[in-house]
């Protein structure tokens, strides 16, 4: 395999870290216009579907959440090879530029009750759009980070990809409260829910012109001046990367899924399942993401003492044992600070996971295909399962077996684990070299 000649020379820590901020800046607002769809669909499922129950308009939105991911893989492929090729930093600005569009979109649609099946297929379309920016954001920012960082510190500057994933999503909740706040559910329901969907779209705007202004990395540059490399691409991603590209896969399954069950789904399990008031519940999930949110970096940093693997397996292993376990436990409590507890020691397990996925991944592959490397499976196993997690919840509990679900997230939790267990630490076999 090739190696890189050098990573990012001469660079002094602030420097490193303005790069890395102004790159986690722009993943922040993609993923914020990304969680805003879960974060309001209480509000705006009645606005693009024919009337019925709450878990049937939610199932439905869910499915359109699950259509985006559908994308995911067509964004991945095509804008990792385009990162590859182009460079870290154009395929970061490219992918921004598309979810701004969405958003917008999403903000301006015509309701069912005024233009009938069109509402929801525009709501398709702004889905699709947005799974295409980011299906390309995932490789694009995750290769950034961790080429812009130092080797001994790798872990824990790589992190920002997920606080500021986290950061997006927190920020979604964040808007959705002080919504809450000043307007009536009535206002809520009827125009409210377009707000955020406007914010996303402005700040999107915004991020443009800061990416417009990244540096690139030095593992970009080395690679396009190596001779005979393999262009990136399809092809040479599985001729000469099979195992690499199927151990993401599979690393990815098992996380995602329960990334989205503590994530997304658990709002509306607080309020479906638990019975408590949409307010109740997104305070809730609000601060248990926060403390997640600050949990990432602390893991990032262990990693870069004690390997990438003992995270990975902790999580796994925690994961198999509690999951079942702590929803159970949920779904028979109204008690507020118990649901908090209990919603903050899954998203503990789920650290393990999140906190260093995105090095682990850049961390296989050599620089001239990482973007495409990192991105296209990991898509593929979030449109399989992390896409898809509030579709299946959902349909179990309106098929009165919502416990099957949690069997279902255990099961796949193991067979990341076995992953975990079974592949090198990539912290002692890194594909990004410094010489």
């Amino acid at each position: 395999m090739t190696e890189e000649m050098a990573v990012q020379p001469n660079l002094d820590t602030k420097t490193r870290v303005k790069s890395i901020l102004g790159g986690s800046a722009g993943n922040l607002v993609e993923w914020y216009d990304w969680y805003i769809y879960a974060a309001f669909t209480l509000y705006f499922a009645h606005a693009f579907f024919p009337k019925g129950s709450q878990t049937a308009q939610l199932l439905q939105a869910a499915a359109i959440f699950a259509v985006g991911f559908l994308m995911r893989p067509i964004g991945a492929w095509i804008m990792g090879i385009y990162s590859d090729k182009k460079g870290r930093k154009s395929g970061l600005t490219l992918s921004v530029t598309l979810m701004c569009i969405g958003s917008l979109l999403i903000a301006v649609s015509p309701t069912h009750d005024q233009i009938g099946v069109f509402a929801p297929i525009i709501l398709v379309v702004a889905r699709l759009i947005q799974g295409l920016s980011v299906g390309g954001e995932y490789g694009a920012s995750a290769t950034y980070l961790s080429e812009m960082a130092d080797r001994n510190r790798r872990g824990f500057f790589s992190s920002f990809q997920y606080v500021t994933l986290i950061a997006g999503q927190l920020t979604a909740l964040c808007v959705l409260l002080i919504l809450q706040w000043l307007l009536t559910e009535e206002q809520l329901h009827d125009w409210g829910w377009r707000i955020p969907f406007f914010i996303g779209a402005c700040l999107a705007i915004v991020v443009f012109r800061i990416r417009r202004g990244l540096m690139e990395t030095q593992s970009f540059k080395n690679a396009q001046n190596e001779k005979n490399l393999p262009e990136s691409g399809l092809f040479t991603l599985f001729k000469h990367y099979p195992k690499e590209a199927f151990t993401v896969l599979f690393l990815t399954a098992g996380g995602t899924l329960a990334f989205y069950t503590y994530t997304t789904y658990l709002q509306k399990y607080l309020v479906n399942t638990s019975g408590f008031s949409k307010p109740a519940a997104t305070q809730i999930t609000t601060l248990a993401l926060f403390i997640f949110m600050c949990l990432q970096p602390a893991a990032g940093a262990l990693s870069d003492k004690i390997g990438r693997k003992p995270i990975m397996i902790a999580f796994g292993v925690l994961g198999v044992l509690f999951t079942y376990v702590l929803f159970d436990a949920l779904a028979n409590t109204q008690d507020y600070w118990t649901a908090f507890w209990l919603c903050l020691a899954g998203l503990i397990i789920v650290t393990g996971y999140t906190s260093i996925n995105a090095v682990v991944k850049a961390e296989m592959f050599p620089a001239h295909i990482r973007a495409l490397g990192v991105a296209l499976p990991y898509a593929l196993a979030n449109t399989l399962f992390g896409g898809t997690a509030e579709f299946f919840a959902l349909s179990f509990k309106e098929a009165g077996h919502e416990s099957w679900f949690f069997i279902y997230v255990t099961i796949m939790i193991f067979i990341s684990l076995l992953v975990y267990i079974f592949m090198k630490d990539t912290k002692h076999h890194s594909q990004i070299k410094e010489h």
